[in-house]
């Protein structure tokens, strides 16, 4: 059984940026595909970024591309979330989760494939 344990969250202001780390233990990540989901007060939960388990594929939501990157590293079992020019509207609880081992195809990245999850971590972003 893996836990996911993610750290870096805290208070940025618009504009700035925050980097996510999710560390696991229990089990190796370099199957798996790993995605970052968040939860606003009051929203579901939504995708935001995934990276297959080779770290060659990655996806974004249309909300956060070109402002958020995954990444991953595979020999230390984190994967990471690099949050750049952050809006008001990116805040909201962060969640790591691991998804299916050897995915290959854009169904890799529903959330209902994903069977892992860390605690959350929270992102606040002030004006």
């Amino acid at each position: 059984q893996v836990q996911l344990v993610e750290t870096g969250g805290g208070l940025a202001q618009a504009g700035g940026s925050l980097s996510l780390a999710c560390a696991a233990s229990g089990r190796t990540l370099n199957e798996y595909t790993m995605g970052w989901f968040r939860q606003a007060p009051g929203k579901e939960r939504e995708f935001v970024a995934g990276i297959s388990w080779s770290g060659v594929n990655r996806q974004y939501a249309d909300s956060v591309s070109g402002r958020f990157t995954i990444s991953r590293d595979n020999v230390q079992n984190t994967v990471y979330l690099q949050m750049n020019s952050l809006k008001t509207e990116d805040t909201a609880v962060y969640y790591c989760a691991k998804g299916p081992p050897y995915c290959s195809g854009n169904g890799c990245y529903d959330s209902t494939v994903f069977t892992s999850w860390g605690q959350g971590t929270q992102v606040t972003v002030s004006s």
